[in-house]
């Protein structure tokens, strides 16, 4: 027997709808196969969450009392801790988990996200600690902090260096630190300064059933003009910058070559600045929508035009499992093997974007054979099943399970 597993989250795993919950999810379910997993998470306490949740879970404990952003860094101020661990720093979560250590033989603790470390510094020495930081989000705040500029810069580069130092203190304690793909890994270790760290890549998958080859179009949309799509949670700030960049930047000179394209930004909660894009020429904002496939099918061309980015991008494996041609910046490919311009273009550029978006507007021949080349890569490496076989190994190595 190996035990059962704590699971710690800072965002209930379902429904799997934005890129840190569709991996927690599948990791979720790929513990559950390993031995009873116990849910320790933030969330809003649905009782169709909780269901789902228990369906896969021998015990879920959603907890409610996350702090607000200003009170986060108001705390931090006194503190000296980072803003976005005391968002997650909450008494009702530390009983939560001090309650399934004393209640359920706990052999290993699977920390999702790096703002969890913070529950995992006082466990027996007899318990595995495993750390899935997924991205190295000091870097994140770094990037924001020398795009940003002014007083948001220097809070977020403060932020910034706050993070590394929490990361670092995090990672060693852990038996295992865990990264969304190779290049992530090395550029924690190259960050954080120390040489005995424990580390690994656990990469992202996409569900090549949900999103495979279909013929739905959206019914929201009208006509045969061409559609560009980008989809993504849309208060999240590199997504932001992301669909202001592509409508202000690169669609008017799409249109300059395709005068009737239209790009439509498919995602949750956008902001006043994103709901401003629709005012545009050719721009549609569609807010949350039911099914994001209809859209994607829809689309001729997908793109992910990120300027910050970190790790794999699940937008980009979704849309090329759909059998879409994709579109994507430097930042927005990091880590996706099929990158040799038959089943993913890479552009960096405004102009160079464009030209790659109109390009295959234009050639149905080459768009055809890279939505081919980009379903038949997906299949081939980034099925979770594929992407999630390391798991056991970090879970419950093998020299601990005695076997060879």
């Amino acid at each position: 027997m190996n035990g059962d597993i704590l699971f710690l989250a800072h965002r209930q795993p379902f429904p799997p709808n934005r890129g840190d919950s569709i991996r927690s999810w599948n990791i979720l379910k790929a513990l559950a196969k390993l031995a009873p997993v116990h849910l320790v998470s933030f969330g809003d306490g649905d009782p169709d969450t909780q269901q789902a949740l228990e369906q896969v879970c021998a015990s879920v404990h959603l907890i409610r009392d996350q702090k607000s952003k200003m009170s986060a860094m108001a705390a931090a101020l006194l503190s000296g801790r980072p803003a976005s661990v005391e968002m997650f720093r909450s008494t009702a979560f530390q009983t939560g988990v001090d309650q399934v250590l004393s209640a359920r033989d706990i052999a290993t603790v699977f920390a999702f996200s790096g703002q969890m470390g913070q529950y995992v510094g006082a466990l027996p020495a007899s318990i595995r600690r495993v750390m899935d930081f997924t991205d190295v989000d000091s870097e994140k705040f770094a990037s924001y902090g020398r795009t940003a500029g002014g007083l948001a810069g220097l809070a977020n580069s403060f932020e910034a260096r706050r993070l590394r130092g929490f990361e670092v203190e995090v990672a060693r304690r852990a038996d295992i630190n865990l990264f969304v793909s190779k290049t992530e890994e090395q550029l924690f270790r190259r960050v954080a300064g120390v040489s005995n760290l424990s580390l690994g890549t656990l990469e992202n998958g996409v569900d090549l059933e949900q999103f495979s080859p279909i013929e739905v179009a959206c019914d929201t949309i009208d006509g045969d003009a061409p559609l560009i799509v980008f989809t993504g949670q849309m208060d999240y700030p590199p997504n932001i910058d992301a669909a202001a960049f592509f409508a202000r930047e690169v669609l008017p000179m799409v249109r300059a070559g395709q005068a009737d394209a239209r790009f439509a930004i498919v995602g949750r909660a956008p902001t006043a600045e994103v709901l401003q894009l629709a005012n545009l020429p050719g721009v549609i904002v569609t807010g949350e929508v039911a099914d994001t496939r209809p859209w994607l099918s829809s689309a001729r061309v997908v793109v992910a035009p990120l300027r910050i980015a970190r790790g794999i991008q699940n937008k980009v494996l979704e849309a090329m499992a759909s059998a879409k041609a994709v579109v994507a910046s430097p930042e927005a490919a990091e880590g996706i093997d099929a990158c040799n311009g038959k089943e993913l273009l890479i552009a960096g550029t405004a102009a160079a974007q464009a030209d790659a978006v109109v390009s295959l507007l234009r050639d149905s021949v080459r768009r055809q054979r890279m939505e081919t080349a980009a379903r038949a890569a997906m299949e081939v490496r980034y099925s979770w099943d594929a992407k999630l076989a390391p798991l056991a190994e970090f879970v419950f190595p093998s020299k601990e399970r005695g076997t060879v």
